[in-house]
């Protein structure tokens, strides 16, 4: 082989090296976490705060999957920049969570399906999801106008006398399709870029690192902070508050999700016709699961807008917001509904809530709902890659 053949497979290589798997690039973001993530390594103080910095010690160079996986390992809680000697001012400039929260944003890009939702989403993130609801509900009540019914007390406060049961499942049947499609197709290719470990064949799957990985997504291990406290806040106080609002956002959510599917089993396989008595089990979960959803997401929203500026990205507000105004929209209407259901106002209240759920569940592949699947996704990765020996490898080898 010639100098000029060697020194092209180099180039080869070392292109290869920097794409890591799945062809993902080094960019600017990806660039500055694998500067940062060198540093945090010969330092290792924060090696004890959360996931993030055990899988990074297992790394001596850093390809863009790794970058990655490390950003959607990381619960932005702040304690390593209040803890970091290296911070701004320094002139090392360590900002670990600014620089993963970055790199976030760059996963959303990348694997967004198709990608140029992803990105309008990103860029107009409120604007749209508000834009979305509003037009659906008003869908909706030129629909009940046309029909009559939109001012129409309804006995009994039976909604499917407005809409059918069968026109509601062929309106909403496509749209939770395509969301969990869209969602599936983009998290099968973040695993696929970020699952290759130490240059081997994946480790498989099993149930200890499944269950472990459950357990601490389900308690939010990693928004307890680097010593537990909870999240440094701007005036570098730390508290639990971040969590708590996560936790009622994300039960709340549950909550709301089951009672549709318990209303599903009531109909279908028992062939008890909504709606329901305020006592039955579809309406109690629904009800906590909404109160759920006004707690979480107005304490979120209170918190993103009082965060310090170098905790997160600023280019992500518009589609973090957007998230947390859709859901409290959704508890908020569905809870008004119910309040309403026997009065004049059922029909508008129905169109409201409608056109907030269907905005909802349209947006969820490309709002901050994926954020969840990839960080759970990552940190299954981080359960499977802590069992496996601990060979420091350099780049992908």
């Amino acid at each position: 082989m010639s100098q000029l053949e060697s020194l092209q497979s180099l180039t080869d290589q070392a292109r290869a090296l920097a794409q890591g798997p799945a062809g993902l690039s080094m960019g600017p973001a990806e660039t500055e976490v694998a500067r940062i993530m060198q540093i945090c390594n010969a330092c290792r103080y924060c090696e004890g705060f959360c996931a993030v910095f055990p899988a990074m010690t297992r790394r001596l160079e850093f390809t863009a999957a790794d970058t990655h996986y490390l950003a959607n390992l990381c619960h932005n809680c702040g304690a390593c920049l209040h803890a970091c000697q290296y911070a701004p001012p320094n002139p090392f400039g360590v900002n670990v969570p600014q620089s993963l929260a970055q790199v976030r944003l760059t996963t959303y890009q990348q694997f967004a399906w198709p990608r140029s939702l992803g990105t309008l989403y990103q860029r107009n993130g409120l604007t749209l999801a508000l834009a979305l609801s509003l037009s659906l509900a008003l869908f909706l009540v030129v629909t009940m106008l046309v029909q009559g019914t939109a001012w129409q007390r309804i006995e009994g406060g039976n909604f499917y006398a407005i809409f059918p049961h069968g026109l509601l499942v062929w309106m909403f049947g496509p749209v939770f399709a395509w969301s969990v499609f869209a969602l599936g197709l983009g998290v099968r290719d973040f695993w696929r870029a970020v699952l290759p470990m130490d240059g081997r064949d994946p480790a498989p799957i099993h149930g200890a690192a499944s269950a472990e990985t459950a357990h601490d997504a389900l308690r939010l291990k990693y928004l307890g902070g680097g010593h537990g406290l909870g999240c440094n806040e701007t005036d570098d106080r730390s508290t639990l508050w971040r969590r708590r609002f996560h936790h009622a956002t994300f039960y709340g959510f549950m909550l709301c999700f089951a009672a549709t599917g318990v209303a599903t089993l009531y109909h279908y396989v028992w062939g008890w016709v909504a709606p329901y008595a305020l006592t039955s089990l579809p309406v109690v979960l629904g009800t906590v699961g909404g109160v759920g959803l006004l707690i979480g997401p107005s304490g979120l929203l209170w918190l993103n807008l009082h965060r310090h500026p170098e905790h997160g990205d600023a280019a992500q507000k518009p589609m973090d917001r957007a998230f947390i105004a859709l859901l409290f929209l959704c508890g908020a209407s569905g809870l008004a509904l119910l309040a309403l259901r026997d009065t004049a106002a059922l029909p508008l209240s129905l169109a409201i809530h409608l056109g907030a759920v269907m905005a909802f569940f349209l947006t969820m592949p490309y709002s901050k709902f994926a954020h969840g699947i990839y960080r759970v996704a990552a940190m299954l990765k981080f359960s499977i890659e802590k069992r496996l020996p601990n060979r420091l490898r350099l780049g992908s080898e």
